[in-house]
C-alpha cells in the first residue's frame, strides 16, 4: 500500500533545503519563545488564567467568521521546534506557519499553539482537558526507528521531542474522544503511533517527484474521496478534489484501527480516519493552503463544539 510522507520546515529559518514548507514564521517564533516554560499543562494555565477557554476568551476581542465568542472552540495546533533566526536572535524557537491558525480562525475556532516539550500520559491528558480539538501539523519526517526501520539518507534527522509529544497527544485524544485532524506529517504520525509503517522516500515507489516539486512550490494532485467514509461526508463521497502536496513519504502498512478514506491515482493514501471515534482524521495534503475550501477545518471546529457541549 502506498501512503504519503513529508519533508517540510526545519533547520534554520531562511536556509534553503529540499522538501520544506515555504511559509514564513519569524513573528510566530518571537511569540512562542515567550510562551514556553514548565509542562504543557502548566504553560496553558499560566498563559490563560484558569482554563484555556477562559484565558483565550479574555485575550480575543470580537469575533471571527461570525458567531458568539463564547461558543468558539479552542483548537490546539502542534508546532515546530528548531533553530531559528529573528532580529538579532539565533536560537531554538517554536513556530508554525500562520496559514494554520488562519484556517482555524476562519472556520470559527481559536488556535492555541502547542510546542514540543517533555511529556507523559498525565501531561498529554492535562493539555487535552483544556482543549476542544487538536491539529497535528506538518513538519519533519517521523523517526523511522519508531516503525522498525533504519533511516535512509533521504530521511530527515529525527526530532524525537516532537515525535514523543505528538504521539502522546494523539494517543490521549483517541482515548478521550477529543476531535483531531492530522495534516501531512500529522497523518504519518497517526499511522506510526498506532503501529503502522511509512515509505521513507515516495519517489522510489511511484517513480516521480509529483508530490514534492521542491523550491517551495506546492504540487497539485487529484485526491479521490471514498464514499461511505467520514471524510466523504465532509468533502463529498466519490468526489475528486485537488490537494496541495509537499511531501516525500507515504504510509506503507496501514495501522490497525485506521481505514483509508481517500487516495490518488497511483495508490498513495491521501486520507485516513480512526475507527470508532467521533472525529479522528488525517490527510496527506495541505488543506490550510486552500483558504477557499475550509470544510475539513469547519468539520473539526463543529466536532470540537459538540465535544465541548457534551464535556462541559
Amino acid at each position: 500500500m502506498v501512503l504519503s510522507g513529508s519533508k517540510e520546515l526545519g533547520g534554520r529559518v531562511g536556509a534553503p533545503a529540499p522538501y520544506r514548507d515555504p511559509s514564513g514564521f519569524d513573528t510566530a517564533a518571537d511569540g512562542l519563545l515567550n510562551q514556553q516554560g514548565g509542562t504543557a499543562a502548566d504553560g496553558l494555565l499560566n498563559q490563560q488564567g484558569g482554563t484555556a477557554a477562559d484565558g483565550l476568551l479574555n485575550q480575543q476581542g470580537g469575533t471571527a467568521a461570525g458567531g458568539s465568542l463564547s461558543r468558539r472552540p479552542i483548537i490546539g495546533v502542534t508546532t515546530y521546534l528548531e533553530q531559528a533566526q529573528t532580529g538579532v536572535w539565533d536560537t531554538q524557537a517554536s513556530f508554525l506557519p500562520k496559514v494554520y491558525f488562519d484556517a482555524v480562525n476562519l472556520a470559527g475556532g481559536i488556535a492555541v499553539l502547542l510546542p514540543p516539550q517533555p511529556v507523559n500520559d498525565e501531561i498529554a491528558h492535562a493539555v487535552l482537558d483544556r482543549l476542544d480539538g487538536l491539529i497535528v501539523a506538518g513538519g519533519k519526517d517521523v523517526d523511522p526507528a519508531r516503525y522498525g526501520q533504519e533511516r535512509l539518507l533521504t530521511t530527515d534527522e529525527p526530532r524525537e521531542d516532537r515525535d514523543e509529544w505528538e504521539t502522546a497527544l494523539l494517543t490521549a485524544a483517541i482515548d478521550a474522544g477529543v476531535p483531531f485532524l492530522g495534516i501531512c506529517r500529522g497523518l504519518q504520525m497517526l499511522n506510526v503511533a498506532l503501529g503502522g509503517t511509512l515509505h521513507q522516500h515516495l519517489p522510489d515507489i511511484v517513480g516521480s517527484e509529483r508530490y514534492s516539486l521542491g523550491g517551495g512550490v506546492f504540487a497539485e494532485n487529484e485526491v479521490f474521496v471514498t464514499a461511505g467514509t467520514h471524510v466523504g461526508e465532509i468533502l463529498g463521497g466519490g468526489e475528486t478534489l485537488i490537494g496541495k502536496s509537499y511531501h516525500h513519504q507515504a504510509i506503507d502498512e496501514l495501522a490497525n484501527g485506521l481505514s483509508v478514506s481517500a487516495t490518488s491515482d497511483d495508490g498513495t493514501v491521501q486520507a485516513v480516519e480512526v475507527e470508532g471515534v467521533p472525529f479522528g482524521i488525517g490527510v496527506q495534503w495541505h488543506p490550510e493552503h486552500t483558504p477557499d475550501d475550509l470544510r475539513l477545518f469547519e468539520g473539526l471546529v463543529d466536532a470540537a463544539r459538540e465535544y465541548r457541549a457534551v464535556n462541559a
